[in-house]
């Protein structure tokens, strides 16, 4: 039986995993947490346990920092983020953090008992969708060659994301501030951090720079 911990501090999304691997005979869940912190303290407390799944944005302690206290302990554990951010230096940052799987929230009910079993057998596992996408992109991508479009390397926070892919939906600030509880001041803040950062003009040259340079999709 494969044991797993849910860190996730929306209990809708810990009740729908609960739910989905219910329905598969080889997997139990013994426990589950708001953030990091509970999940260590699970650990400490002497919980056995295979495989966390964890998100990557949490209050007190995320997804990042879990794995890196985690593999800092030498646990015999493997950590499968399921997240909805798909940038590709969120990915990375992930597995060079010691996450063994990497999943997009709304992946197939199918492909994340997948991924776990897949795991469990002491493997890395990429959500299909991503690999894909990011294979698709290499293959677009002339090799040593900058594309002209890519005027410099510029490092958006996990939150700045976030608004940007609302941005580029269309949400106003005040939308948007409404959906990450937040203020609309704190979201037009960010929004000119971002365009000072990549030396946009304005908003439309932001949403395209980013979608030029695959930061939004």
């Amino acid at each position: 039986m494969i044991k797993v911990l849910i860190a996730d501090d929306h209990q809708l999304f810990r009740d729908g995993i609960k739910a989905l691997f219910a329905l598969a005979d080889d997997i139990e869940v013994v426990g589950e947490a708001e953030d990091g912190q509970g999940i260590i303290q699970l650990l400490g407390s002497g919980q056995m346990v295979d495989i966390i799944i964890t998100d990557l944005n949490m209050p007190l302690m995320g997804g990042i920092e879990l794995a890196e206290a985690i593999k800092r302990q030498n646990l015999a554990v493997k950590i499968i983020m399921v997240t909805m951010l798909d940038h590709e230096r969120f990915i990375v940052q992930a597995f060079k953090a010691g996450v063994d799987g990497y999943l997009i929230k709304n992946a197939p009910a199918q492909e994340m008992i997948y991924a776990v079993r897949y795991v469990y057998a002491n493997s890395r596992y990429l959500s299909m969708h991503l690999a894909l996408r990011m294979l698709d992109r290499l293959m677009k991508t002339p090799i040593l060659q900058q594309r002209e479009h890519e005027v410099r390397e510029v490092d958006f926070s996990e939150r700045e994301l976030e608004v940007l892919e609302l941005i580029a939906d269309g949400y106003t600030n005040q939308e948007i501030a409404d959906k990450l509880f937040t203020s609309k001041r704190t979201i037009e803040g960010q929004r000119q951090a971002m365009l000072d950062k990549t030396g946009m003009r304005n908003t439309v040259a932001l949403i395209k720079y980013a979608a030029l340079n695959g930061i939004i999709h």
